[in-house]
């Protein structure tokens, strides 16, 4: 099939797309770079952020399970259940925070708005009340399922990421959007394991 005149260059090179914040949001879970997450690269991935072998092991599961389908319209169900990266924007839920739009586009007026909102205690950092009213606010009536999708992702994110006087900072919430904060956790977890090395 032919690309579109828009994705081509001067030299008549196709043009790779740059990817959308969301579809950076999800790629590092793709660890062989073939553009599809399986369970297991799921699960390889939050090893490599620091989870436990438990929430790992949950996190794969519910994840693929979840978005699988919504990824890959006008296919058979795969029980290997892959996640299609291209196609991450089809899985957006509802109940949540409209931080990434419908082609998984960051919107920075609703991350502010977020924070305007929700960050009483500290305007840079949400504590873990101010988390749960954000949940609430932003519960859908008769939305079971988005409600959880939304819930687990920000306990996790609350979880994994929380400093010493249990906040969230802003900029850990905004490098989720903008697709850093994996490579980052990533990077940290190695230096203290190397640390340790070094130390013992």
């Amino acid at each position: 099939m032919a690309s579109s005149s828009n994705n081509i260059d001067e030299e008549g090179i196709e043009k790779k797309e740059e990817p959308t914040p969301l579809e950076k949001h999800v790629m590092f879970f793709d660890i062989n770079k073939d553009g599809v997450i399986y369970p297991w690269e799921t699960y390889k991935g939050f090893r490599k952020i620091g989870s436990g072998v438990l929430l790992s092991t949950v996190a794969s599961i519910f994840i693929n399970i979840g978005l699988s389908g919504k990824t890959r319209p006008g296919k058979w169900p795969s029980p290997l259940f892959p996640i299609e990266v291209k196609n991450i924007k089809f899985a957006k839920h509802s109940s949540d925070s409209d931080i990434y739009d419908t082609e998984g586009r960051f919107v920075p007026e609703k991350f502010e708005e977020l924070f305007k909102k929700h960050g009483r205690t500290n305007a840079n950092a949400l504590t873990g009340e101010e988390l749960d009213e954000l949940l609430k606010a932003h519960k859908q009536p008769k939305d079971f399922a988005g409600h959880i999708a939304a819930k687990s992702e920000w306990k996790i994110l609350y979880l994994l990421c929380k400093d010493e006087n249990g906040l969230l900072p802003k900029e850990t919430i905004r490098s989720v959007y903008d697709g850093s904060l994996f490579e980052q956790m990533c990077k940290e977890k190695q230096s203290k394991k190397h640390r340790g090395k070094s130390s013992s």
